[in-house]
């Protein structure tokens, strides 16, 4: 998927109706790469979440080293939420992972006002492995 954070925000702010906005999400959630089977395991699955989540890296040389997420999940929104959070944070350092503003662009997207509890804490739980995996590759 080669979408940027910021293209996501403005296709937002282009999208003033929830509908049409739930409707993006899952667009986006669409042309996320499946994941191969073989990567949907409990290792993987991110915990937390009410649907399933599967988040996996892949670290790449450099320095400092850059990393990929891959993710996948079985529910259409959630997996449109797993597009925005790796919109934001694949191919990037450590460094910029762990210093990424999530709070601020989650307020500017409205998703706290328009997202479940669960769909939020599932959201949160993402944030977390995503930041957990990051921290690990800092080393």
């Amino acid at each position: 998927m080669d979408i940027t954070i910021d293209r996501i925000m403005q296709n937002f702010d282009v999208l003033a109706d929830w509908e049409d906005r739930y409707r993006y999400i899952i667009e986006l959630g669409r042309k996320l790469p499946p994941l191969e089977a073989e990567y949907k395991n409990e290792a993987n699955r991110v915990q937390g979440c009410v649907s399933n989540v599967w988040l996996i890296t892949d670290v790449r040389d450099g320095d400092p080293p850059v990393i990929e997420f891959r993710a996948d999940s079985d529910a259409q929104i959630v997996k449109g939420l797993v597009a925005i959070l790796l919109a934001l944070y694949s191919c990037k350092t450590a460094r910029e992972i762990l210093t990424a503003d999530i709070r601020s662009i989650f307020v500017k997207l409205d998703l706290a006002n328009h997202l479940s509890i669960n769909r939020a804490n599932g959201f949160a739980a993402m944030v977390k492995r995503i930041h957990e995996l990051a921290f690990a590759t800092a080393g």
